[in-house]
């Protein structure tokens, strides 16, 4: 099967959507399919490298940090996809590359799969004063969006259930991200954590409370060193790997709260399981998480995780055993305290982590995609044979 993936983001940046379609390419290859990426140019320059297709963009920094718009399809390359005919499309965004898929779409007749990565209802700070405004420019531009599609993937029924509350009309499948368990289950080279600890100045004596990942007003990083001071635990060391808009604020902020931080800024993707393994709890406040795919990966390194009460992990952070789900600063300082406190508790909640990780696995990932493919194409052929 010929799969092209269309996305506005790719690495060498990282974030969920990137992680997610780099493990899909790879997992797709692995079961034997022919892969192509259509992807934004950092320059208004497009061109092609392997079989990732490049289009011209400039800076939409002013609507979204690191967003970019398209401004160049390039015909050369759009009529060599052309020719090649794809058998299915699987869009990962929603704004310039989209354009692209649905324009194939359209001219070679391939049904469009894709996936609703990011609950906008969260971001739309970024572009609105009024959250009801907000709200309601999302939930038309979600149905116009998926009106387009064969299908939509949602990565937790939390995603799927807000696109019922939007009406979409096309048909939505759940399928998880998965995680590259390998990766994060592969013993690190000797010596390896003992010189990152070093580096960082870790002590051996704190507990490393972790956060990975953006540094962003919706991920509530204020509020969760809010919690922390609260919480008063000496015991503790916040850990802070990643980077954002918010970077400043956020260090300011644990500053004036009293809070002890290390932080270690971005980071190789393919240092993850190890800065991930530097933890002892991975912890977080956020509430725009669609899939959760950083407590995913903690799970995997072994690392249990305290996260806010949310729709998208239910069923896989279980209080008391891999993590907790807090519901307010009280529940947050008391799962803090269990965990910080009992040592035996620690070891037990590291291993029941690594074994809830197991239904994240890459290969199901892969499997799941695929067959979805399969049925979306059965359907669409002869739809697209004039019974549409």
């Amino acid at each position: 099967m010929k799969v092209l993936i269309t996305t506005d983001w790719y690495a060498p940046v990282i974030n969920g959507v990137v992680t997610s379609v780099l493990l899909l390419k790879r997992e797709l290859e692995a079961r034997g399919h022919e892969v192509r990426v259509v992807t934004l140019s950092n320059t208004m320059h497009s061109y092609k490298d392997g079989n990732v297709y490049y289009m011209g963009s400039v800076s939409a920094n002013r609507i979204y940090p690191g967003a970019r718009l398209r401004v160049n399809r390039t015909r050369s390359l759009l009529r060599e996809l052309l020719n090649w005919r794809p058998d299915v499309i699987h869009s990962q965004c929603e704004f310039s590359t989209f354009r692209v898929a649905y324009a194939l779409s359209n001219h070679l007749d391939a049904p469009i799969v894709h996936t609703y990565h990011t609950v906008y209802e969260d971001y739309t700070h970024y572009f609105s004063p009024s959250a009801r405004v907000g709200k309601y420019v999302v939930s038309v531009f979600s149905r116009w969006i998926c009106g387009r599609t064969a299908c939509v993937v949602a990565p937790t029924q939390k995603v799927a259930d807000l696109l019922h509350n939007y009406n979409v009309s096309c048909r939505v499948e759940v399928i998880p991200t998965g995680v590259d368990l390998a990766a994060y289950r592969k013993e690190p080279a000797p010596g390896r954590m003992e010189a990152l600890r070093r580096k960082w100045a870790i002590p051996e004596d704190k507990t490393v409370l972790l956060y990975l990942g953006r540094m962003a007003k919706e991920k509530n990083l204020e509020q969760l060193i809010d919690q922390l001071a609260a919480a008063g635990r000496r015991d503790a060391v916040l850990l802070l790997v990643g980077d954002g808009p918010d970077r400043e604020e956020v260090l300011d902020h644990a500053r004036e709260r009293g809070v002890p931080v290390i932080y270690t800024g971005m980071v190789p993707h393919s240092e993850a399981p190890d800065y991930y393994r530097l933890g002892d709890l991975f912890i977080t406040a956020s509430t725009s998480e669609t899939q959760g795919l950083t407590y995913f990966e903690a799970l995997a390194a072994g690392v249990p995780v305290l996260c806010r009460k949310d729709p998208c992990v239910d069923g896989v952070i279980v209080n008391g055993v891999n993590g907790w789900q807090y519901e307010d600063a009280a529940g947050f300082t008391e799962a803090l305290s269990a965990f910080c406190g009992d040592v035996e508790r620690r070891k037990e909640m590291s291993r029941a982590a690594l074994a809830s990780s197991e239904r994240f696995s890459a290969e199901a990932f892969g499997a799941a995609a695929e067959k979805l493919y399969q049925e979306v194409q059965r359907q669409w052929m002869p739809l697209a044979a004039g019974e549409r």
